[in-house]
């Protein structure tokens, strides 16, 4: 049989506070014993954004696989270096070893190492976010959702608190004290205000909170999870029923448009993204953009 991968790189942060070096130096080390004629690489980032060049630099080699040693932050960078390489034959992985680890939950078949041993390819969806427009827009892949609202609010405070779950609760209630709601403008000119709005590629976020009954990566649509504004209790009521049994049915989407009314932070993934006011804001589905495996 031949080997589906000439290269494996593996990236991973060294300095996270999980176990990603070990995780990461535990595959290298079951993949190199299972697929002697393949180069292994292992690859620790230096600084934020890093694994993103990493993945990009990847892209140059063909026959290659890019296995994101992280949680859903890290694996974002990877997928969006490919991404923005154009590439459309380089494959991504990742082995959960961060806090929440959404994407490998949702989309997990079987164990990693087997995966990559096996070389079966499967394509998933991709959401496509456009800030602004003409050369100056900014473009950025998620492979699970898109949150515009507490999402990313929430975000920001747990890199400020800390992880682990007493600094998460007391985080979440940080923010929900402070919370105030945003406001967007729709293509029809409909002017609205809401406290979340989330588009997703995947049925759970945040460990806990299931967005949807229906909502899979590869079905070609997105949905859209929105919380128009309401008293700080409702928003709470809400939380407790995403993380009890669940939201159930949301509209799906293949595109949403809008503009900001004041700055607003958008997360991809986990990663946070700054956003000025009155900026036109795409969300679009590519249907089947990223090569995966596991």
């Amino acid at each position: 049989m031949t080997d589906r991968f000439d290269r494996i790189l593996l990236i991973f942060n060294p300095h996270s506070t999980g176990d990603a070096a070990d995780q990461a130096e535990e595959l290298r080390a079951e993949l190199t014993r299972r697929l002697p004629r393949t180069t292994v690489e292992m690859s620790p980032t230096e600084h934020a954004g890093h694994a993103r060049d990493l993945a990009r630099e990847a892209t140059g080699s063909p026959r290659t696989l890019v296995v994101s040693v992280s949680g859903d932050g890290g694996y974002n960078e990877v997928v969006d270096g490919v991404m923005q390489a154009g590439d459309t034959d380089t494959v991504c992985a990742v082995m959960a070893a961060g806090n929440a680890n959404d994407h490998r939950r949702a989309t997990r078949e079987r164990p990693l190492a087997d995966a990559i041993v096996a070389g079966d390819v499967r394509h998933l969806d991709l959401l496509r976010l456009t800030v602004g427009e003409g050369s100056d827009a900014v473009v950025r892949y998620a492979h699970s959702y898109i949150g515009v609202g507490l999402t990313p609010i929430v975000a920001i405070d747990l890199e400020r608190g800390g992880k682990g779950s007493l600094r998460e609760i007391l985080s979440v209630v940080r923010t929900f004290a402070r919370f105030s709601p945003f406001t967007i403008t729709l293509d029809d000119g409909t002017r609205t205000s809401f406290d979340s709005l989330v588009f997703a590629n995947i049925p759970q976020m945040a460990k806990y909170a299931t967005l949807s009954d229906a909502d899979t990566p590869d079905d070609g649509r997105f949905e859209v999870v929105s919380l128009p504004h309401v008293s700080k209790w409702r928003i709470l009521g809400v939380a407790v029923r995403a993380a009890t049994r669940g939201l159930g049915p949301q509209p799906t989407a293949t595109r949403y448009r809008f503009t900001t009314g004041t700055p607003s932070p958008l997360q991809l993934d986990g990663e946070v993204l700054a956003v000025d006011a009155d900026t036109p804001v795409v969300v679009e589905i590519v249907p089947g953009a990223l090569a995966t495996v596991g």
